[in-house]
């Protein structure tokens, strides 16, 4: 049997999926072993207990100052923030590329301006953000939003013009109007493709959201993350950057079941 053909079973696949985490868990415990054992007061690879420490005082006791859970109040104030710009951003990507994508004046209008502003990066826009819309909340949202919803048009506007024409002809002939087609014909073609579009671009909201936080912000986990590095606390550090990604795994697990639920036939699409 060809390698290309070879697929592995339940239990082999379970080992396959755990052996990298498993690995990189064991480099990083030889590593804090080897660096404690020369300093015992080393901070750049804390112990697992060091990590343990610092995960119960950020997320089971409160803050001395402020009496907050701090692990808490960053998660509820950075998911505000990511949630808020990613939707705009959906709204926005979604009208913008059903527009381009099924009118071709349109098309010609606004999709080399949409190419040409999906190219700037969006961190140096940043300052100007912060001058234009102030250190608030506003700001923060509209880099997400800048940062994610040109792509999303793109992406959202070749999967509009890569349909058929065939279904486009006949819903002509039987009399749909323009907006009766891209409302019925189109509109269901891209929905699935929108949740894939917002998943892969989760990781970009993320490192956005984050980049504003560590310039202009009182709490977040991005905020805090910037905070604490000037007194070298890697043992908060690292369980942030963990607990960061695994929201993001948790979201993009759960946009895939939605995408599966509510348009089952797109699992079709790719031979499943």
């Amino acid at each position: 049997m060809r390698w290309i053909n070879s697929r592995p079973g339940k239990g082999a696949s379970l080992t396959l999926v755990m052996l990298p985490f498993v690995l990189l868990l064991a480099a990083y415990m030889l590593g804090s072993a080897a660096r404690l054992a020369e300093n015992p007061n080393d901070k750049l690879l804390p112990g697992l207990a060091a990590l343990g420490d610092a995960i119960s005082r950020m997320a089971l006791e409160p803050d001395v100052r402020t009496g907050d859970y701090l692990l808490w109040t960053d998660t509820l104030a950075s998911l505000k923030r990511l949630f808020a710009g990613l939707g705009i951003a959906t709204v926005i990507a979604l009208l913008t590329g059903l527009v381009i994508g099924i009118l071709p004046y349109a098309r010609t209008l606004l999709s080399p301006f949409v190419g040409a502003f999906s190219m700037v990066p969006p961190l140096a826009l940043l300052p100007v953000l912060l001058i234009v819309m102030g250190l608030g909340e506003a700001s923060k949202i509209a880099l997400i939003v800048i940062g994610v919803a040109p792509v999303m048009i793109r992406d959202l506007a070749l999967k509009a013009i890569e349909l058929p024409r065939e279904m486009i002809v006949k819903a002509e002939t039987l009399s749909a109007s323009s907006w009766l087609i891209a409302l019925r014909v189109v509109l269901p073609q891209v929905l699935p493709r929108l949740i894939t579009c917002l998943r892969l671009q989760l990781g970009p909201a993320w490192l956005f959201l984050i980049a504003a936080e560590a310039i202009s912000a009182d709490s977040g986990l991005g905020y805090r993350i910037f905070l604490v590095r000037r007194y070298l606390s890697m043992d908060v550090i690292f369980p942030y950057v963990v607990w960061i990604t695994l929201l993001a795994v948790v979201t993009d697990i759960l946009l895939d079941r939605l995408r599966i639920a509510v348009f089952p036939w797109s699992e079709l699409e790719k031979g499943k």
